[in-house]
């Protein structure tokens, strides 16, 4: 098993953390990665998008001139597709973007996402993140301790709505929780903060 230093609010190093290789030390799929990213993404798409057909564009009820005898093409009406302020051919209409990955696929990639943060020496393990008061200067304080300057993902081992308030107005940094990390975040960022006990619960449900 591979070793991590678990550093404190203040960037000091508190002890030494043992990580499950079966989590943290797979060799990266990246298969799977992208898999989870196009996944993700897709889910993500809203879906609304909507054209006008011919039967749905306001007037033309009149045919533009009789059929026979005028030299030019016959036409039913000034909605058709080829007309100026007609309807559209094929135009896009609402629907669901969503699909689904494989259980096994989507465990792999998240584990593959997580063992490339430790590969890359991007991953910083915190002993504990609370915040005593709704302070954003307190945990831009913490980041540049612990050396997370850059874009970061902090991961916490529970919902707590004083540290991702104060975490919210600080540029390229967002936090979530372990039960709804995804695959686009872990790779999305430049560093990876995670609260100890974040790191059990992951090793506790994919090892």
């Amino acid at each position: 098993m591979s070793k991590i230093n678990v550093v404190d609010m203040a960037g000091k190093v508190v002890s030494e953390l043992e990580l499950n290789d079966a989590v943290f030390g797979i060799e990266p799929n990246k298969t799977a990665m992208h898999s989870a990213v196009v996944n993700y993404l897709a889910n993500q798409r809203q879906g609304t998008q909507s054209t006008l057909t011919r039967t749905e564009v306001r007037g033309g009820g009149k045919k533009p001139w009789r059929q026979k005898g005028t030299g030019h093409a016959r036409q039913g009406s000034t909605r058709a597709p080829q007309w100026r302020h007609g309807g559209i051919a094929l135009g896009p209409k609402p629907r669901s973007y969503r699909f689904s990955l494989n259980k096994k696929v989507r465990q792999l990639a998240i584990k593959s996402a997580l063992s490339s943060k430790v590969l890359e020496n991007e991953m910083i393990v915190v002993d504990t993140i609370t915040a005593d008061e709704f302070k954003t200067k307190n945990m831009v304080n913490m980041l540049k301790a612990i050396g997370a300057d850059a874009k970061t993902l902090i991961v916490l081992d529970s919902a707590d709505k004083k540290v991702i308030k104060s975490a919210s107005n600080i540029e390229d940094v967002k936090t979530t929780q372990v039960n709804t990390l995804n695959v686009y975040d872990i790779l999305n960022c430049d560093k990876f903060v995670i609260v100890k006990g974040a790191v059990e619960k992951l090793e506790e449900v994919y090892a």
